[in-house]
């Protein structure tokens, strides 16, 4: 491979005709700089350099190669220039994973509050369930995941940043018992529950505590549309209440679970992950989320 120090150090001996001023522009001693050029003769097996008088000028080879060279110099500059917004933290990427609650009702958020401090951030966001997303996560396809733990995995890190309650959801005009439902309320309901996952696990060890197998009426991969489903008086089911903040006040009706039940979210990423300014700040802005919260309550 040919090697840039050399062909720099080539170019400036021809544009200034003289090993020892070659060697003053670049920093070097005068016998370095010789060095740099007998080594890329040897490597191309050509004479690049002739004197002539005093003065070093380039052989015919060396006219023919000063073309390749300046090119492959101004290249190279410009690859600086493009990286440097890269290496000052003025820009980047990062490739999330999510589960759908999360990236509807806390990842645009995190994401708002991260491209106020780096608006040049580039995201990207891929909904799946919990296995593909760590699948691709160990496999480098993404750098960041944030999902219902548990999470399992040698090579990965986990950090619990999130708190979610799960609360029992009815069409409007139901009655909810004191203290909030339990199980034996809940167990002859139409139930309308997300199919698969470790929210789900956890609705079922809720149910299995009591000696109750969940038999849900129907199964759906979409929390959206399991309200919509709610509210059109189809059933009851339990959700994140994450997904219950903001809408549907004036057609549901909810209540914490007796036992109450909480779900962690996490955000999982390799252990040996690089972590770039962009990652920090969409975990930064992930922590300040919950810390808010909690605030508020």
């Amino acid at each position: 491979m040919l090697n840039l120090d050399q062909l720099a150090a080539f170019v400036s001996v021809v544009d200034l005709g003289s090993f020892t001023a070659a060697a003053d522009r670049i920093g070097l001693t005068q016998p370095a700089i010789s060095l740099q050029v007998k080594l890329l003769e040897k490597r191309l097996g050509v004479r690049l350099i002739e004197r002539v008088g005093r003065r070093a000028q380039p052989s015919p080879a060396g006219i023919e190669l000063l073309v390749y060279a300046r090119r492959i110099l101004d290249d190279c500059a410009m690859v600086e220039e493009a990286m440097m917004p890269f290496r000052e933290g003025l820009v980047g990427r990062v490739r999330i994973g999510s589960g759908g609650t999360a990236s509807i009702h806390l990842l645009p958020r995190a994401i708002a509050m991260a491209k106020k401090r780096m608006p040049d951030l580039e995201i990207i966001v891929r909904v799946a369930n919990i296995d593909e997303i760590l699948r691709d996560l160990e496999a480098n396809a993404l750098d960041l995941a944030v999902v219902a733990l548990p999470a399992t995995g040698r090579s990965l890190e986990i950090e619990a940043f999130h708190q979610d309650e799960l609360l029992v959801v009815a069409p409007k005009g139901s009655m909810m018992p004191d203290g909030g439902p339990d199980v034996e309320f809940m167990k002859d309901k139409t139930l309308l529950l997300y199919e698969g996952g470790n929210t789900r696990r956890a609705i079922n060890e809720w149910f299995e505590a009591s000696g109750v197998r969940p038999e849900p009426a129907m199964e759906f991969g979409s929390v959206e549309a399991i309200k919509e489903l709610v509210a059109a008086g189809l059933g009851w089911s339990i959700l994140p209440d994450m997904a219950l903040m903001r809408d549907k006040s004036d057609v549901l009706v909810t209540s914490p679970l007796k036992p109450k039940l909480v779900r962690q979210l996490g955000m999982v990423l390799r252990r040996d992950k690089h972590l770039t300014k962009g990652l920090r700040e969409i975990m930064k802005s992930l922590r300040e989320l919950q810390g808010s919260r909690e605030h508020e309550v």
